[in-house]
C-alpha cells in the first residue's frame, strides 16, 4: 500500500546516528542523504527522516507507531539494544507477544523525537 513514509525531526544529524544504529541490525541503511534529509531502506527508500520546522509532537496515546520487519529474533534484540545505546527510550523489551500471535517476537523503542518504533519478526523461534 505505501511506497514510503516521511517523518519530521528536529535534528537530522542526531536522527542519523540513531537510525543508522537501530536499523542496521534489521538490514536497513541510509540510501539517500541531502542537507536535512535522510532516506532509509533495503533496496529503495521506504522511510524519509526530514528536518522539519514543526515536527509532530510526541503523543504516546495517539496510536501512531512504525513497525519495521526484522529477519530474525536476534535482529529484534540488536535493534532494541542499538536504539537504547543511541539515546532511544525503552517502550517494550524484546520478547514474544503471544496475545498478538504465537510467533510474534517484537521490541519497542522511542526515537529521540518521540516517535514510537517497533521491530517485528514472525518466524518461529
Amino acid at each position: 500500500m505505501f511506497d514510503h513514509v516521511s517523518v519530521g525531526v528536529r535534528d537530522a544529524n542526531a536522527s542519523r546516528r540513531f537510525y543508522d544504529a537501530a536499523l542496521a541490525p534489521l538490514g536497513y541503511s541510509c540510501l539517500s542523504q541531502s542537507p536535512g534529509s535522510l532516506g532509509y531502506g533495503a533496496q529503495s527508500v521506504a522511510l524519509w527522516v526530514n528536518e522539519a520546522a514543526r515536527p509532530v509532537p510526541a503523543d504516546e496515546k495517539s496510536g501512531l507507531h512504525f513497525c519495521f520487519a526484522a529477519p530474525t529474533r536476534d535482529s529484534v534484540d540488536a535493534f532494541h539494544a542499538a536504539a537504547l545505546r543511541q539515546g532511544g527510550g525503552d517502550n517494550g523489551a524484546p520478547g514474544l507477544r503471544a496475545d498478538y500471535s504465537e510467533n510474534y517476537y517484537a521490541a519497542f523503542v522511542i526515537d529521540p523525537d518521540g516517535y514510537r518504533l517497533e521491530a517485528y519478526c514472525g518466524a518461529a523461534g
